[in-house]
């Protein structure tokens, strides 16, 4: 039984979790986080599957234990991030010792955490009466939701073919590798938001040729996936941007993931590079149909979401238009009637000596 496990490996879960905190970069690990936190949250974590497990409503428990641990200094990043750590290491732990957890256990452990971070995001909002405002609440909520349906389906995957009643070729292992791809693109998404809001900003000289080719690798795999066709324009290998690495491919990713999202089947993607004296442009044309008549510039709005497919959080061009204008580009979409979107991806061009800041 998972209970049983978590409490005879107590020691060594809260060994590898003081290790993931410790390497983490935002929010900075504090002493006390290590010393005194991470067992204190695996103790609310058995708290909270005792609970689950034995039929009892958790809801005042879990309000409680938030509470607990604002009470203490601990903010809702820290506690989101832990209460996922040691999760990721419970799970680890009992992989590498072959402990037969049943799939609905691990169900159980993963609806205990997006109960436990629940239930510290209201007493959050209830008891330090901080300025967060409702978007910020709703993307706490829907992170933990599409992070645990993705978990979820990863995991009875995983059963299934541990089990050996599928193969490791067949439609089984393809819905565990969408999942554990979108588990990917959702923290990545993340960690670019916590780069941005930490003004965490490392400008290097960027040769665009070079950068195209490595996003035109997991575009093919993505296209492949969807039944799109993927064309990628052959660029000057001279035109080079002085950007954040990372900020700029997390940017051109989300166009790419929207792109084969609503491209209708059997569609086109096309990825195209322009330049001029002072700008490089990237082009990201699809075939969605096009746009309603005046929706163009709130796509890039927090939660806004195209077309009637509602999956995901409706942040990803939010965060493509923050993470392009940190690094003083802009970024636009222009409404081909009747086919398609082409969004537009500007940034200074790369002038004097190389930059490395």
């Amino acid at each position: 039984m998972l209970q049983d496990f978590i409490s005879a490996e107590r020691e060594e879960i809260i060994r590898r979790a003081r290790e993931k905190v410790a390497r983490r970069i935002a929010p900075r690990p504090t002493p006390h986080e290590l010393a005194r936190g991470i067992p204190l949250f695996l103790t609310q974590l058995g708290d909270f599957l005792r609970c689950k497990i034995d039929g009892r409503d958790m809801g005042v428990a879990a309000t409680e234990h938030g509470g607990d641990l604002l009470q203490q200094g601990f903010s809702i990043a820290q506690v989101v991030h832990d209460y996922g750590d040691l999760c990721q290491a419970i799970t680890e732990l009992a992989v590498e010792r072959f402990v037969p957890i049943g799939t609905r256990e691990f169900q159980t452990l993963n609806a205990c955490l997006d109960d436990a971070i629940a239930g510290a995001v209201t007493e959050y909002a209830r008891q330090r009466d901080v300025d967060v405002s409702d978007a910020e609440t709703r993307r706490l909520g829907f992170f933990a939701h599409e992070l645990r349906n993705h978990l979820n389906t990863a995991t009875l995957a995983f059963q299934a073919v541990k089990s050996g009643r599928v193969g490791v070729t067949g439609s089984t292992i393809e819905v565990l590798e969408r999942s554990l791809r979108a588990l990917r693109e959702l923290i990545d998404r993340s960690v670019t938001e916590v780069r941005l809001a930490a003004g965490a900003h490392h400008r290097e000289r960027l040769c665009v040729a070079d950068f195209i080719e490595e996003m035109e690798i997991d575009a093919s795999i993505n296209a492949t996936e969807r039944g799109v066709g993927l064309t990628v324009e052959r660029v000057d290998h001279t035109l080079e941007l002085d950007v954040d690495r990372h900020l700029l491919s997390s940017a051109i990713s989300n166009l790419l993931q929207n792109a084969f999202r609503f491209t209708r089947p059997s569609g086109h993607v096309t990825v195209r590079t322009h330049s001029t004296r002072d700008h490089v442009a990237i082009e990201v044309e699809d075939e969605c149909g096009g746009l309603p008549p005046g929706t163009a510039e709130t796509l890039f709005r927090p939660f806004e979401q195209r077309g009637t497919n509602r999956a995901g959080l409706g942040l990803g061009l939010s965060i493509s238009r923050q993470a392009v204008e940190a690094d003083g580009g802009k970024i636009s979409v222009r409404d081909i009637p009747g086919k398609g979107c082409v969004f537009r991806v500007e940034m200074p061009i790369a002038v004097g000596d190389r930059l490395e800041t």
